[in-house]
């Protein structure tokens, strides 16, 4: 569900049920080793560990202890176990036992970690499908140690009911998680979800260049709509969730390929887009400020209301198709 920067920012600061909750900083210990974070990267689907190497590095270099969950390519296929599960032919498969694998991988991480940072908190960094497997993850096992959870390109929202030619990709498990765990559902953790803009959609049927008719048939899929903004992949509607903070991002590729295809240009792990959000990372939560951004006619944005430094970082931030984007965090209750 898409929301207004204004309505974003006040269900931000509520959890499930409308009970206000406090959007207090972070914890400021700091391991042995002088970390003051530690971020753990989840792989999306078909991507392996080191596709996340660049992104890796560059949070390393800020000073994060960091660790990418252990995923090779061909583990993936362990998905195909799912087949042998009636729900998946029905559409009402659960995320358990068919995912159980990638959980484990991702407990052994986040063990490492916590004794890496010995007590610091811990920021979930998830990409593309990581993001739903991220939220099954902290309602199956937890959210001790963690604080934030940041989703980069991930499909939070099942495709809508009834419409034609629309096949949910997860076989039932997204339509799982947004009745498990609905929206900003841990009120102990700060949800930021980011999403790219980096090609519009059209119809097959339309005009447009192969890449938008390419990307809006891939968008139909995910939620029903082909004529909307997306990173090639994830339209902008199905990346954000109720209740976080919701930011678009322009010209983000989806994928890492887009380091080795520089056709498709840079993805959110890219140096000059992971300058864009990384502020939701490492800065004191309460140092962030609100900043709003209007989409015109022309496709273009404009800031509509100052923010502090930090936030200013997201400039290129955009708003959906009907109304903006919070690209700040909650107000102050």
């Amino acid at each position: 569900m898409m929301l207004s920067g204004r309505t974003s920012a006040l269900a931000a600061s509520q959890k499930p049920g409308g009970a206000r909750i406090s959007a207090t900083g972070s914890s400021s210990t700091t391991s042995a080793d002088g970390h003051t974070r530690g971020v753990l990267i989840l792989p999306g689907l078909a991507n392996n560990a080191a596709d996340y190497a660049g992104l890796s590095e560059h949070l390393h270099n800020r000073g994060l202890a960091t660790k990418v969950v252990q995923i090779g390519r061909p583990d993936w296929s362990r998905n195909a176990a799912a087949l042998a599960d009636m729900n998946w032919w029905k559409g009402t498969l659960k995320p358990r036992p068919a995912v159980d694998w990638y959980l484990q991988r991702v407990s052994a991480a986040m063990d490492e970690l916590k004794q890496e940072v010995d007590g610091a908190p811990i920021t979930m960094l998830c990409h593309s499908a990581g993001g739903w497997l991220g939220r099954v993850f902290m309602l199956e096992f937890g959210v001790t140690g963690i604080d934030r959870y940041i989703t980069l390109g991930s499909p939070h929202a099942p495709p809508p009911p009834g419409v034609e030619g629309v096949v949910d990709q997860t076989r039932g498990i997204l339509n799982w998680c947004q009745d498990a765990a609905p929206g900003a559902y841990h009120p102990e953790v700060k949800y930021v979800t980011i999403a790219g803009r980096k090609v519009k959609g059209v119809k097959l049927s339309q005009q447009g260049s192969w890449l938008a008719k390419f990307a809006g048939a891939g968008y139909q899929q995910v939620c029903g709509d082909a004529e909307v903004w997306g990173d090639f992949i994830v339209p902008v509607p199905s990346a954000h969730l109720e209740g976080a903070i919701n930011v678009d991002i322009d010209d983000c590729f989806h994928s890492p390929l887009g380091t080795k295809l520089k056709f498709f240009g840079p993805w959110y792990g890219s140096d000059e887009m992971v300058d864009q959000w990384m502020h939701y990372v490492t800065d004191d939560w309460d140092s962030l400020q609100p900043g709003w951004y209007e989409e015109h006619a022309d496709g273009s944005t404009t800031k509509s209301s100052s923010s502090s430094s930090s936030s200013s970082s997201s400039s290129s931030a955009g708003s959906s198709e009907a109304a903006p984007v919070g690209a700040g965090v909650p107000e102050q209750a």
